[in-house]
């Protein structure tokens, strides 16, 4: 009994907790705790910013999975002292009648017991319904497997309603919200640091040249007072002379009287130097919240190319179908279905995978069944960006009556780039991926 206590406790230690099957491909997760592999990535499907552990709810930074060889062995292990047991216990262990000392070969369905063949012929059995082990366990386990399945389809409808429940408490809000904010400090602070050396070197420069002219200005006003020292020296001397030697060389000391220029003092007006936040750290958030629209895609411009989600919200690249839409847009294009012919706009897109993409502008009448080069020329104001693996947050705001079509990361909410021209029509909203991108989704988000 010992042993078998302690099998069964290493077995549960070698199981995975999400199927309940033996470990296959271990992986161990930020927590400590250990998953099959293809568990833990199904269970976190879907999910951002962080991972709850499914056993202690710990929640990971990220997907970071470490492979663990040795709980791999340890599984290995374990199931051969499992099979090899159930072989031994079989062979050894036969269930016998307690009545009749027989094996148990029949099973009542009404008292849901087991009898031997000798139970059959006695009273107490006699009008009951018998039929084999064998036939009996296979009804059962029938029975059985149809509870396994009702209760999988359970156990997958509370894990979506826990899912559905944990993407949308306000804890998950908090979190990133605090991670926006970190983010924000960070950038904050790193924008500091750069502006304090700036400036510490700018008014270091201005200090050695205040020093230099101060001491060049000393140097002057110093001889100068020599000059005046010696002069009146020679003045008072000259003073106390008789009449004729007074007069004699009388016309070198009037002249150097007059030649005698008093050097300027040095004066250095002292600007103030006005420390202020960039901008887009009070801009950004203000113009977010004021000028935040809602765009939706319009499937009917998509390029063949390109999939569009059910809720009309994100844009996948997928590749050329072989199929072709005389409405659509020339290259990887799809349009919003909303458009500005005055005012001014701010929406967001978030970028996921690796590629090329255009974000931008077009005129409502610019052709879309025809191949024309997308360019102001042509009524169509886009910035080209690369993506890496990474996720990247875009912002664009329009402001019709001035002609500017600005770009913001809002990554690190710094300002990327801008265009501008004369608008004279109604505007649309476009989203391209270039064909030679690898894999690539653009996706309209907005800031709650």
């Amino acid at each position: 009994m010992a042993f078998d206590a302690s099998l069964a406790k290493l077995q549960a230690e070698a199981s995975c907790p999400l199927c309940l099957d033996h470990l296959r491909d271990p992986v161990t997760i930020d927590c400590g705790h250990n998953f099959c592999s293809s568990c833990i990535h199904q269970r976190w499907e879907g999910l951002r910013g962080t991972f709850p552990c499914p056993v202690c709810l710990h929640h990971c930074p990220d997907r970071s999975l470490k492979r663990n060889p040795q709980i791999c062995h340890m599984t290995e292990i374990v199931q051969q002292i499992s099979t090899s047991g159930s072989q031994r216990k079989l062979q050894e262990e036969i269930p016998l009648c307690g009545k009749h000392n027989e094996a148990l070969t029949l099973f009542c369905e009404e008292n849901m017991e087991l009898l031997c063949s000798r139970c059959r012929v006695s009273s107490d059995h006699q009008d009951q319904h018998l039929i084999p082990i064998e036939e009996a366990a296979a009804s059962h386990r029938w029975v059985l497997k149809e509870y396994m399945a009702d209760f999988t389809n359970h156990l997958e409808n509370i894990e979506k309603v826990y899912k559905v429940q944990f993407e949308n408490t306000p804890l998950v809000r908090i979190r990133e919200w605090r991670d926006k904010l970190y983010n924000e400090f960070r950038e904050l602070k790193s924008f500091l640091e750069i502006e304090k050396s700036e400036l510490d070197n700018a008014l270091l420069t201005e200090e050695n040249d205040v020093e230099g002219k101060l001491v060049k200005n000393r140097r002057q006003i110093s001889y100068h007072m020599f000059r005046l020292n010696t002069l009146l020296t020679e003045i008072e001397e000259k003073c106390l002379q008789t009449d004729r030697v007074l007069l004699t060389g009388i016309e070198r000391i009037h002249n150097s009287y007059g030649n005698l220029e008093t050097p300027a003092v040095f004066s250095y007006e002292l600007k103030e130097v006005i420390f202020t936040l960039p901008p887009h750290y009070v801009g950004l958030h203000k113009m977010t919240r004021t000028f935040q629209v809602d765009l939706t895609l319009d499937p009917e411009t998509a390029h063949p190319s390109l999939f569009i989600s059910s809720d009309r919200k994100s844009v996948t690249y997928r590749g050329l179908d072989g199929h072709s839409n005389p409405q659509t847009l020339s290259y990887a294009d799809v349009l919003s279905s909303e458009g500005f012919d005055a005012g001014r706009h701010f929406w967001m897109v978030n970028i996921e995978g690796r590629g090329l993409y255009y974000l931008g502008l077009c005129k409502a009448s610019f052709p879309r069944n025809t191949l024309i080069s997308a360019s102001p020329s042509n009524g169509c104001w886009q910035h080209q960006l690369w993506n890496h693996t990474e996720e990247r947050k875009i912002g664009i705001f329009l402001d019709y009556e001035l002609g500017e079509v600005s770009f913001y990361n809002l990554n690190n909410r710094s300002y990327m780039y801008v265009i501008t021209d004369t608008f004279t029509e109604k505007l649309m909203p476009c989203f391209s991926i270039a064909l030679a991108s690898e894999s690539l989704t653009i996706s309209i988000i907005r800031v709650k």
